[in-house]
């Protein structure tokens, strides 16, 4: 049988769904431990986080710490796709569950780097999302590519080739125990 980019959105799925509650609190620790040593060592004034949803790694703890240091925004749907806001409380739960900041009328165009959710990467480290293509759509929009780091809850990984050319690649995919760089 061969790997589709469906078949491997999936098996991540099902793969994150059964992370075990005491195991994933330690993994998370990880995870954020890792991405805060790895945003320390980069660039990094403008940096836009994701708010997690219950299957993605919880980066909370780095947003929150480097909320005093640097300009922090998350996305906000917008249409299609999404646009930047700066992260500012209160929070909304929004359509699919997403907490979102209120809307802005700043035009963030430009951001040093980004941390984005995956649910899975191929061998170009190529992301593969929930299928409904926001982050392609918003990093086609961009005026210069920043610093992309996927995160990962759970190694979902696959060395063939399955995400199509209009798929976000990233920099560096970063889960609690394994970091790949793209080549």
């Amino acid at each position: 049988m061969t790997l589709t980019k469906n078949t491997m959105r999936e098996i991540s799925l099902n793969k994150l769904k059964n992370t075990h509650k005491f195991n994933r609190i330690y993994r998370e620790y990880l995870l954020n431990k890792e991405l805060q040593k790895l945003l320390k060592s980069k660039k990094r004034e403008k940096i836009l986080f994701y708010y997690p949803l219950k299957m993605e790694a919880n980066i909370l703890k780095t947003l929150h710490k480097l909320r005093k240091t640097n300009d922090i925004y998350i996305p906000f749907m917008f249409e299609q796709s999404f646009k930047m806001v700066p992260f500012r409380l209160p929070l909304k739960r929004k359509k699919f569950g997403i907490f979102e900041a209120g809307n802005s009328h700043l035009d963030i165009r430009n951001i040093d780097i980004a941390v984005v959710p995956a649910v899975g990467v191929d061998g170009n480290l190529q992301r593969i999302g929930f299928g409904k293509g926001m982050y392609d759509r918003f990093f086609e929009k961009l005026k210069k590519r920043p610093y992309i780091i996927f995160t990962q809850l759970e190694y979902c990984y696959t060395k063939e080739l399955i995400c199509d050319s209009y798929d976000v690649a990233a920099d560096i995919l970063l889960t609690p125990t394994k970091m790949l760089k793209s080549k």
